[in-house]
């Protein structure tokens, strides 16, 4: 089968070939993400493989039907990107990544975590400049110390394994309380507020639903402790990006620690160095020294690509031959 994959990046190429050596897709790879006006690249193709940024609104998903595709294979977990009801109504099937390494995401929560505590983004500059002061470098025992999981899945209970491991005492908040989440020993289940008002550090591990938009904003960041850590490896809406710069100057949160932005799309996976960006909150972001950024790279390690792409072949390998696809997104 034909395949146009949008926003392929080198080691998408590489893992995406590898995983296909059996199946023999035929792959035409576009580093440009999928959107109404790039939606033609897909001519003669009978599947397009998207990532998290991509737009697959009703524009979209008209124009690619039109074009005779009736597949689309996800290269992520989440799809609040897609038109899910024009998708069904076109006859487009949709299919997802159900599951990959969640020690990639969870590892790169706490290596915010401690590059913030430490500062060592600091410290690295620094030493290359043979500056050895240790004047700003000062941090924090993690050991003793409160985290709050907002989340409690796959990711967000290995981060409160790890934290754990560091001597924390773990609080948690689900909707979908799991019974592997207080197993751990010295983690309870607790509500929002109690959680947010008690939590040295706070990180997201939720999907994006209606319901968890700006899950952080005014009125949640008035309830943590001034100078709590929050850290967002999940998605940028959960964030009120404006409210938490206004948490920063104030002091309320004392540390900012993201992998995902609310308005990422148009930056993040791409090289910028040689542009200057033109989204001035994002921009502001950046200018604080207590805040670290990283592109939307928590993902990124051979374990969870392989994985991703192993089940993105045999999402494509169930749609060409006709089987019900166990990753299907069912239709709302």
């Amino acid at each position: 089968m034909k395949v146009a994959i949008f926003n392929a990046r080198g080691y998408d190429r590489q893992f995406l070939n590898a995983a296909n050596t059996h199946s023999n897709h035929e792959f035409i790879y576009f580093e440009t993400g999928l959107e109404a006006k790039t939606a033609p690249l897909a001519a003669g193709c009978g599947a397009v493989c998207v990532f998290v940024n991509d737009d697959l609104g009703a524009e979209t998903l008209h124009k690619l039907s039109a074009l005779g595709v009736k597949f689309v294979t996800l290269r992520c977990t989440g799809f609040n990107n897609v038109d899910l009801p024009v998708a069904a109504e076109l006859g487009i099937q949709v299919a997802r990544v159900t599951a990959y390494s969640p020690y990639s995401v969870a590892e790169h929560t706490v290596a915010l975590m401690l590059m913030l505590n430490r500062k060592l983004y600091r410290a690295y500059n620094r030493v290359r400049d043979d500056n050895f002061a240790l004047d700003g470098l000062m941090g924090f025992d993690l050991h003793g110390r409160t985290a709050g999981i907002i989340g409690t899945g796959k990711i967000g209970r290995i981060v409160a394994k790890i934290l754990h491991g560091f001597g924390c005492r773990i609080l948690g908040y689900d909707p979908y309380p799991h019974p592997d989440f207080e197993s751990l020993g010295d983690t309870q289940y607790v509500g929002l507020p109690q959680l947010l008002a008690e939590a040295d550090i706070v990180s997201l591990h939720c999907p994006m639903t209606p319901e968890n938009h700006h899950l952080i904003n005014p009125e949640t960041i008035a309830q943590m402790k001034p100078g709590t850590m929050l850290i967002n490896t999940s998605r940028g809406g959960l964030i009120d990006t404006p409210a938490v710069i206004t948490g920063i100057k104030s002091g309320q949160i004392g540390y900012l620690g993201i992998d995902v932005y609310e308005d990422e799309r148009g930056i993040f996976f791409q090289d910028l160095s040689d542009t200057v960006i033109q989204d001035d909150t994002f921009q502001l972001l950046q200018s604080f020294p207590n805040v670290i950024i990283t592109g939307h790279q928590a993902f990124l390690t051979a374990d969870a690509v392989s994985q991703i792409c192993a089940t993105t072949i045999a999402n494509l390998d169930d749609f060409a031959a006709g089987r019900p696809c166990k990753n299907a997104i069912a239709a709302p």
